[in-house]
């Protein structure tokens, strides 16, 4: 048995009707890391988290999640696995406390009021461990949730969007907490909307797009993929069409218009193309400039390269 993979799936089908939602999924996660699930709606993200936590039962293709075959030991991947939803499933009218022994003890984890202790403290909640958990924040009750998730000492945990709604402070708490999962051996499978989130936290990205998988790499391999991102800020709006032109001769690709930042914007692979060059065909086109800039691109711009789909 191969132990490199924490997840290891081939040619996951999967239809609804007539909606093929996954066509052949792919996924080689290896252990010990966080891995970002990426994609534009309908891209099948949702579905391969359903199949790979054995809520749904593939159609074709096999799977092995923390050692076991995912249609024949589904029993046993469950027991090797944590899931943490969009929402809390934490119970409001329980404290923290009360809320991880419950989980404990629903888990038949030995010792559950120390290890509800030891997670409320690890997860910075042991000073509201005793508050009904309908009176906590936001983020707290997202590091519940995922105290929560995290009771049995899961190999595997699949966080599903798990900063959606929260404020910059509890997002940066989750992602702290994420960060020490990975580093103490907890193999994580991350889907997300925030593609900051992806870029700051996975060591690799899968891409999907209709039901496939387009792209993986690291952060860095997939931005290299795609060059680099010229983009001019112009000092009045009727000069956007005129930047637009220069920039669509200068990188071949056509340009990103926002007319509410006054902004245009253009990926390109010329390795000839410079920030001085940039801007002296600006000027030679008479559009008035107040800022130049030539940068590595982002995630978008890769969601955007590789999928046709703004993130």
């Amino acid at each position: 048995m191969d132990t490199t993979y924490a997840v290891l799936s081939e040619g996951l089908e999967k239809r609804f009707g007539a909606v093929h939602a996954l066509r052949g999924l792919d996924l080689a996660v290896r252990q010990g890391s966080v891995c970002g699930l990426l994609g534009p709606n309908g891209a099948g993200k949702t579905t391969a988290v359903r199949l790979l936590t054995t809520l749904l039962r593939p159609d074709a293709g096999s799977a092995r999640v923390a050692g076991h075959d995912l249609v024949r030991e589904a029993a046993a991947v469950r027991r090797g696995i944590g899931v943490t939803g969009q929402y809390a499933s934490v119970d409001g009218d329980l404290t923290g406390r009360e809320n991880l022994r419950l989980f404990a003890r629903l888990h038949r984890v030995r010792g559950p009021n120390d290890r509800a202790a030891e997670l409320l403290d690890r997860f910075g909640l042991a000073e509201a461990a005793d508050r009904k958990a309908a009176t906590y924040s936001g983020g707290m009750r997202r590091r519940l949730d995922l105290a929560a998730s995290l009771v049995r000492r899961p190999e595997v945990l699949f966080l599903d969007e798990p900063t959606t709604g929260l404020d910059p402070v509890s997002r940066n708490g989750v992602w702290e907490a994420v960060r020490e999962l990975a580093a103490d051996g907890t193999t994580v499978l991350l889907t997300t909307q925030y593609l900051e989130e992806a870029d700051r936290l996975a060591d690799d990205i899968v891409l999907m797009d209709g039901g496939r998988v387009a792209q993986t790499g690291t952060p860095a391999e997939l931005k290299a993929l795609i060059g680099w991102y010229a983009e001019a800020v112009v000092a009045d709006p009727h000069a956007l069409a005129k930047a637009a032109a220069v920039l669509d001769h200068l990188t071949g690709t056509e340009p990103r218009v926002d007319h509410d930042r006054h902004t245009v914007g253009a990926l390109t692979t010329d390795p000839t193309l410079t920030l001085p060059r940039l801007v002296r065909e600006l000027d030679a086109a008479e559009v008035p400039l107040l800022d130049a800039s030539l940068r590595p691109p982002t995630l978008d711009d890769v969601f955007l390269r590789l999928t046709g789909s703004p993130a």
